[in-house]
């Protein structure tokens, strides 16, 4: 060639194309492995009305770790105790933020101020600080048990007074729950006939809550899709926040009107003297008042309903399980008193049921969703800054390395072992795990453990005339929690003595 200098720069040209190709594909295999995204939707025509379920069949064959496009956004699911491990605890300060963009946070967490959806930093710290001393500390919980007892015994006397009448069991722990938290939170009774909301209503809000908080919004994932709004969840949204508004700035101003008058003090009070407190590190706004309020309010009592339901659904399944719970219960209650909160130490098989039900029920199926605040390699891979991380809890319920006949409901692979419930077990993660674990398991596992145990031992439940174990439905219906889509109709019989009813 008569330019040699033309030579050297097709030379150079063709040197830079190869290693270019060369980094990019080893860029690639740093990345987790995944399904291959369609241009604009990503990978969401692989997400059906079960998500969590949809995820697991994938992990199976993408792995324990897999790299998703929803819409345009990357998002990491991991499926393993190993992996799950690896974002909670290896690397938790990385993966500890919530992602900034959701519908659900906009709307119905008033811009990312409740704890659940606030993102990691000082104002989450210190509003997870005020819940723990003011409402969820070991202290404080000792304090409200008066209140739990009273709370279950109304519940055990309002089921004795439908003795042999078809009861579905999740209206009525609704009520029961719901009046347990309120009382806790807000004192007053503002939930009832003669209350600003009825019964009804209220477990409405609650159901809403969990549902919309969990969805797969379709305008998060693409976001010009969004003013169309085309499976109507932002509509849905905007409703709530309007009953959220008028219920919880109710409260807030009965509050304000009954410090004046020198009531006693409850949380709500608590948040409303740091508000007014101008040295506090935490800023509270009005809305951001209403948002703490309805997370431990609204957020508390679904997850304990949808696991006891959940443990009954299985033990109609198998009626020699509650043949032995109750056999213990008897030989340590005996028949003469109620289950209390400091028994479970010595109720190692009704304990296993309700771990067993953790594991193949949980809670929340998939975690709230973590969020990447800067660039991390977890188990070889580069996850970069912005990937939202999904911890499939579900499927690590069914991990075959993990579990022996993962999909058998078996609560005797508990017994004589020492299991962590609330975060050091990867493999059973009711509550999550980390910085953000939620601050409510200990009030969470006492009301499901005292629930459980006393339906058990106080009274003979049965499956409604005509319906046999076989036809207890396992169908899930999802949502931040996940239902049973199909609750039974059940009917109950005291078997204590009636004084104690």
């Amino acid at each position: 060639m008569e330019n040699p200098w033309l030579l050297l720069a097709l030379l150079s040209a063709l040197a830079i194309a190869f290693i270019s190709k060369i980094v990019f594909k080893t860029d690639q295999k740093l990345g987790p492995p995944g399904p291959k995204p369609w241009p604009i939707i990503g990978n969401l025509n692989l997400l059906g009305s079960i998500p969590h379920q949809s995820l697991h069949h994938l992990s199976q064959k993408y792995g324990e770790i897999m790299l998703l496009k929803l819409g345009k956004f990357p998002v990491v699911v991991a499926s393993s105790p190993k992996m799950a491990e690896q974002f909670l605890k290896v690397h938790d300060a990385a993966f500890a933020s919530r992602p900034p963009a959701l519908a659900a946070g906009k709307h119905i967490s008033y811009d990312n101020s409740d704890v659940s959806f606030s993102p990691y930093g000082p104002y989450w710290r210190e509003a997870r600080k005020i819940l723990m001393s003011e409402l969820l500390g070991t202290k404080k919980l000792d304090q409200f048990e008066q209140i739990r007892v009273e709370a279950r015994r109304s519940f055990f006397s309002r089921l004795k007074a439908l003795s042999g009448k078809p009861v579905v069991l999740r209206e009525h722990l609704s009520r029961y729950i719901m009046s347990t938290i309120c009382r806790m939170v807000m004192t007053n009774e503002y939930v009832g006939d003669s209350s600003i909301i009825d019964d009804g209503g209220m477990a409405e809000m609650m159901r809403d809550w969990f549902v919309l908080t969990g969805v797969f919004n379709i305008g998060d994932w693409i976001p010009w899709l969004g003013p169309l709004d085309l499976q109507g969840y932002v509509r849905r949204m905007k409703a709530f926040r309007k009953k959220s508004d008028s219920f919880f700035g109710y409260v807030i101003d009965d509050h304000i009107a009954r410090r004046r008058d020198g009531a006693d003090k409850d949380f709500v009070d608590a948040l409303l003297d740091l508000a007014e407190d101008p040295n506090a590190q935490l800023h509270l706004t009005r809305d951001s008042l209403k948002s703490l309020i309805m997370n431990v309010v609204l957020g508390g009592p679904d997850t304990s309903i949808t696991t006891v339901e959940w443990a009954l659904h299985e033990m109609f399944r198998q009626p020699r399980i509650f043949e032995r719970a109750r056999a213990e219960l008897d030989a340590v209650i005996g028949r003469d008193r109620w289950v209390e909160e400091n028994d479970f130490t010595q109720l190692p098989y009704v304990d296993a049921i309700i771990m067993e039900t953790f594991r193949l029920h949980p809670i929340a199926t998939l975690l709230a969703p973590h969020y990447a605040i800067q660039d991390c390699n977890v188990a070889g891979y580069n996850i970069s800054k912005g990937t939202s991380i999904l911890i499939n809890t579900w499927s690590i319920g069914r991990d075959p390395n993990t579990w022996d006949a993962a999909e058998e409901f078996l609560p005797e692979r508990f017994m004589g072992k020492q299991t962590d419930m609330t975060g050091g077990n990867f493999a059973l993660l009711p509550f999550g795990s980390g910085r953000r674990i939620c601050p409510a398991y200990n009030l969470g596992l006492k009301i499901v453990r005292t629930t459980l145990a006393n339906l058990l031992h106080g009274f003979e439940v049965e499956l409604e005339e005509g319906m046999r174990a076989e036809d207890v439905s396992l169908e899930e219906q999802y949502g931040l929690a996940t239902n049973p889509k199909h609750p039974v109709s059940i009917i109950v019989k005291p078997t204590l003595p009636a004084h104690l009813y």
